[in-house]
């Protein structure tokens, strides 16, 4: 059997919500069986959070067919490394989701660096005004100091940041999702904020 046979298409307009059945200690059983080799595991694991996995992946692509693309590619990514999935750094949905949305948004690059690519050729054919290339130019500088703070926070920090402000989830949804108390989560998003404020030298 083939890597792809391991992931079964999403439907279309497949719905957000928890998985029908699957506890998060199931959920971590079956990703651990996965990692032995338990195909049929993995089926399960995959039957229990494709739904999720497609709502937050059509959250951040804003488009169907490329939230179907990218949510097949997280499924093959988390087979391969299954084996290093770790419970004691969060649940195993917390896990899936954080590949799940580093997927989408690798994908959203992919389609900015296409559009930069026109966007290039227009500028040698009729190009821009000199204000205008310096925003952009201060944007793009803008958004990778986001990101390398981003980078910087600890792993259940980033997983609560990234869900409410890259995945536009509540922070309800985010408790759900990461299977922990809405109280840790918030706290999660808040400490996750600080750091960026800190890195950033954002005035509170």
């Amino acid at each position: 059997m083939t890597d792809v046979d391991h992931v079964r298409p999403v439907p279309d307009g497949a719905p957000e919500g928890v998985p029908s059945g699957g506890t998060a200690s199931t959920l971590s059983d079956l990703l651990h069986r996965a990692g032995l080799g338990d195909e049929q595991a993995f089926a399960e694991f995959y039957d229990a959070t494709s739904a999720r996995a497609y709502g937050l992946a059509l959250r951040v692509v804003r488009n169907p067919a490329h939230a179907e693309e990218v949510t097949q590619e997280a499924y093959l990514d988390a087979w391969r490394s299954s084996t290093r999935y770790d419970p004691r750094r969060g649940s195993a949905a917390g896990w899936l989701l954080t590949i799940v949305h580093r997927k989408a948004v690798d994908r959203i690059r992919s389609v900015e660096a296409a559009i930069a690519r026109d966007e290039t050729w227009n500028r040698e054919t009729d190009p821009v005004e000199q204000d205008q290339t310096s925003e952009a130019a201060h944007a793009s500088l803008e958004a990778a100091r986001v990101r390398g703070a981003v980078a910087t926070l600890t792993d259940v920090q980033r997983q609560a940041v990234e869900l409410t402000y890259f995945g536009g989830y509540t922070h309800t949804e985010v408790a759900t999702l990461l299977d922990v108390p809405l109280g840790t989560a918030k706290t999660r998003i808040r400490d996750g904020l600080i750091r960026l404020r800190d890195l950033m030298g954002v005035s509170s």
